[in-house]
């Protein structure tokens, strides 16, 4: 089964990230310019309220000047002023850094979903399967548990594209697809490598128990302008050994597939079918 290669990630969602984290940089910079003003004004009330109860405090018997208490109050009262108007831009500013935030926040993660996601037929595309698969090899050295990966290529997909135009080929890959999504358990997972080629991820699934996901997953008929498309697949599969890489599971399991295909195909070639026998 061969897939377009993987591609490196787009730099919009790396741009995106170092934007996020240049943003959370300035709220962070601007709570801690208001944390500091703030200490800054409590100290001088401080002072201040001291300097009303200890008078001494506010003079300068060597200068020969006293501090007014009208004039401390005013001053004291254009601090405060001054200070609350600061904060309220401040928090105006940061509130505005923080929505905007927000919403790039939530257009890198649309990016990421549609960099992960296949748009026809909404499962994971192959660099999310090689990430995942990566992770499944790992855990599955660790813990020693049974990992399969399934490979999966519709039959006859061309005819189905040549005979019924391709929304029809559309259909029946966004049909098995659904499919193929109903048949696997929550942990396992289901992807389109490209074209009319599939992967399935099966962690702790050993070949025995591969048996019943490729009994549910059966054949498949889908209705087009009132014709009946029948959908079949060939399948490969390979289970973990150690020491083993994901892209070579993943090519021993397109071996096997490929086998089994060949064979099939010249099983067919070799039949000569007459009413009533087949030989």
């Amino acid at each position: 089964m061969s897939a377009p290669p993987l591609q490196p990630p787009g730099t919009s969602i790396e741009e995106s990230n170092r934007e996020f984290a240049k943003q959370l940089l300035r709220i962070e910079k601007r709570d801690w310019w208001v944390w500091g003003y703030s200490i800054f004004v409590i100290l001088l009330l401080t002072f201040a309220v001291i300097s009303f109860i200890l008078p001494n405090l506010g003079e300068r018997v060597d200068k020969g000047f006293k501090i007014k208490a009208g004039d401390a109050i005013f001053g004291l009262v254009a601090l405060v002023v001054i200070f609350n108007l600061y904060v309220i831009y401040q928090q105006t500013l940061i509130k505005r850094l923080r929505r905007q935030l927000a919403e790039k926040q939530g257009h890198s993660e649309l990016l990421r979903t549609l960099a992960l996601i296949d748009p026809l037929t909404g499962l994971y595309n192959r660099r999310f399967a090689e990430e995942r698969l990566a992770a499944e090899v790992l855990r599955s050295q660790r813990r020693g548990h049974p990992l399969t990966v399934l490979t999966l290529d519709l039959n006859s997909f061309k005819e189905i594209n040549d005979t019924h135009g391709h929304p029809a080929g559309d259909l029946v890959l966004q049909e098995f697809a659904a499919r193929l999504n109903e048949v696997i358990r929550g942990s396992d997972l289901a992807v389109r490598l490209g074209g009319d080629e599939f992967l399935v991820v099966l962690p702790e699934c050993t070949l025995q128990q591969l048996d019943l996901v490729l009994g549910r997953l059966g054949s498949l008929e889908v209705e087009w302008h009132g014709q009946k498309i029948p959908v079949t697949f060939s399948a490969g599969w390979k289970q973990y050994e150690m020491g083993e890489r994901p892209e070579e599971m993943i090519a021993r399991a397109d071996e096997v597939l490929y086998d089994r295909k060949r064979a099939s195909k010249k099983a067919q070639q070799n039949e000569i079918q007459i009413p009533g026998r087949t030989y």
